[in-house]
């Protein structure tokens, strides 16, 4: 983080979920409209899931690297189980990524139409709490992204559920990320370069920690560091081409601390709400790109980063 960065308090909006939905969105939008990002509390997810989801996590990163390779799956951009440390590199980056993750994807019956386009989950054998404890957070993660674009939705002048069919079975991912100690990392090297989120909408537990920043309109870097227990929301790619940019999907990065605090993991889970891959991205407002299905779009991006 910038020493000369301002303080995230005196920007980004600080909002409580549990609100009235008109006032939540009012609030959220004017901030996802001038910064793309918002600080979300009284979010609903239970603080022991919580707290139990991060433990499992840094169990599993704690194992050893041959253990974590035995969950890795090629050609298949990275979409379940374990990407290794150093593959991921951000769209126009030099080199790779600081991170190793683990994804955790939808559950879908037998038959479903969309198992084409999301693969069976992967789950790791050595700690068998992981899979319903991360299920349960999939689904509180889900529960509390709808809500927020309930809100959305009102703010662009449209119904309360306009956006519920558009994600119903979408393919969204939640993350595990673990960005180890920074010990000899390439030249330029940080811990994850400047990008914007490809997905809906972005909600990321673990912000807290010192690092992330997002780029505002005049060219400044500001700190993204909500209260312990908050959520940090920010609109991706797929949102903003829907509203033809009227919300921004911002520029953000996590840069490497210094001093003691480079020695030390930093953790954090995004959950990346995604439309259904059929859904047909076709801007709400003039000016806006040609109309894409979430699915094609998500392939283009994802070659870009070098995860298919």
């Amino acid at each position: 983080m910038s020493d000369s960065a301002p303080d995230t308090a005196r920007h980004l909006a600080f909002v409580r979920l549990d609100q009235p939905l008109p006032d939540l969105a009012d609030e959220l939008g004017a901030s996802f409209e001038e910064y793309g990002f918002a600080v979300v509390e009284g979010h609903g997810i239970d603080q022991g899931l919580i707290d139990r989801a991060d433990a499992l996590m840094r169990q599993f990163f704690a194992l050893p690297d041959d253990m974590k390779r035995a969950y890795h799956r090629t050609g298949q951009a990275g979409a379940r189980g374990y990407t290794p440390f150093g593959v991921e590199q951000a769209k126009g980056a030099a080199v790779q990524d600081l991170k190793e993750f683990w994804h955790v994807g939808r559950d879908l019956p037998a038959g479903h139409p969309y198992s084409a386009h999301m693969r069976p989950n992967i789950w790791p054998d050595e700690l068998p709490d992981f899979r319903p404890v991360m299920q349960d957070l999939f689904l509180a993660f889900e529960w509390t992204g709808r809500r927020i674009l309930s809100a959305i939705a009102l703010y662009l002048g449209e119904e309360e559920l306009f956006f519920e069919d558009s994600v119903r079975d979408g393919n969204s991912v939640l993350r595990l990320l673990h960005y180890p100690p920074i010990e000899a990392a390439p030249e330029g090297a940080i811990r994850a370069a400047a990008h914007e989120d490809i997905n809906t909408i972005t909600l990321l537990l673990g912000a807290e920690a010192a690092g992330l920043e997002l780029l505002a309109r005049d060219g400044t870097w500001l700190p993204v560091s909500p209260p312990p227990g908050a959520l940090a929301v920010n609109v991706g790619d797929m949102l903003q081409r829907l509203t033809a940019g009227r919300l921004r999907s911002t520029t953000h990065r996590v840069v490497n601390p210094a001093g003691d605090a480079a020695r030390t993991s930093r953790y954090s889970m995004p959950f990346f709400l995604h439309f259904r891959p059929d859904f047909l991205i076709t801007p709400m407002f003039e000016g806006g790109e040609e109309p894409i299905t979430a699915q094609d779009y998500l392939m283009e991006r994802l070659r870009e980063i070098k995860l298919a």
